[in-house]
């Protein structure tokens, strides 16, 4: 960064709540003084319901934070803010469906609260809402969506930074235990971080998981089988794939996945192969040599 601290305090003087937002250790430890106000520069920025987005500094200063709510700062606060109608059901509504609950996720993992065993009936012209309070009418009135929460239990630290998480789940498969014994058995690397802190949120969590985690190459390892079923990995889960990818190269780091049962590649180092053999681990080496230079690899070598 070329610009000195505290070069642009004055310019940021009169945006105390940009101050308070703004995490330098989120953002490569460069201080909101050294960023110019009309710098075209991607920042990341935490709100105060805790909704981690990124953002540039000239959209920040032009979001309209002097009014009275102080969740117009964050865009998403501001976008749950807008008011939401339940569509106006028919008169012939069967009583015996219940209306529509939101699932709640915890920790990634998704809950849906119990159903009531039977509808009452609404007249027409009335708004179908279950989140209403108790003892209030929901006629004509729009109900509040719940605000959308990150995982506070991910460490604050910069991004591209792996560490071992709470969150993360428990090893998927026996495949993926084989995998990163071989590795194991060939470099001297560190085996027991299971996350990747990133600078955006990815669902509910600003971290990703991947199957193997190399802190020293900056190298996430995915293992990718169609499953007992066949439906691993394929349709909607393999666009969720891309994205987590495009995650974690954005944080500095590179994706090596092992597709098998015949499923594409998603990215330039991607293998393709019918199961984990020695065969496949000499191809993994070979790829990290390739990304990170023979010399670098070798030196972790057993």
């Amino acid at each position: 960064m070329p610009y000195a601290v505290g070069e642009f305090r004055s310019a940021w003087a009169s945006y105390p709540v940009l101050v308070r937002q703004y995490h330098p250790e989120w953002n490569h430890g460069v201080v909101l003084t050294q960023v110019p106000p009309t710098a075209e520069v991607l920042l990341t920025w935490e709100c105060d319901v805790g909704h981690v987005f990124v953002a540039t500094p000239a959209e920040q200063r032009s979001r309209p934070g002097r009014e009275r709510r102080r969740s117009v700062w964050c865009p998403e606060c501001q976008l749950q803010a807008t008011p939401r109608r339940w569509p106006v059901l028919p008169a012939d509504w069967p009583d015996a469906v219940p209306p529509p609950q939101r699932a709640e996720r915890v920790c990634g993992r998704q809950t849906l609260p119990a159903a009531p065993a039977r509808a009452a009936a609404l007249p027409t012209g009335a708004v179908a809402s279950s989140h209403a309070r108790p003892g209030r009418s929901v006629r004509g009135r729009a109900s509040r969506p719940v605000p959308r929460t990150i995982c506070p239990k991910t460490p604050r630290l910069p991004s591209g930074e792996s560490f071992t998480s709470v969150c993360a789940p428990a090893t998927a498969s026996a495949v993926e235990a084989d995998l990163r014994a071989a590795l194991q058995e060939r470099f001297a690397l560190t085996f027991d971080h299971t996350a990747i802190r990133l600078d955006r949120p990815f669902f509910d969590h600003v971290e990703a998981w991947p199957d193997i985690v190399l802190p020293e190459l900056r190298v996430a390892i995915e293992y990718d089988s169609t499953g007992r079923h066949g439906l691993e990995h394929v349709g909607p889960r393999q666009d969720t794939d891309r994205r987590k990818d495009r995650a974690v190269r954005a944080v500095g780091w590179e994706v090596v996945r092992i597709r098998t049962g015949r499923l594409p590649a998603l990215g330039p180092y991607d293998l393709e192969v019918s199961g984990i053999s020695r065969r496949t681990i000499d191809q993994l080496v070979d790829i990290l040599r390739d990304l990170r230079g023979a010399l670098f690899v070798d030196a972790y070598a057993r």
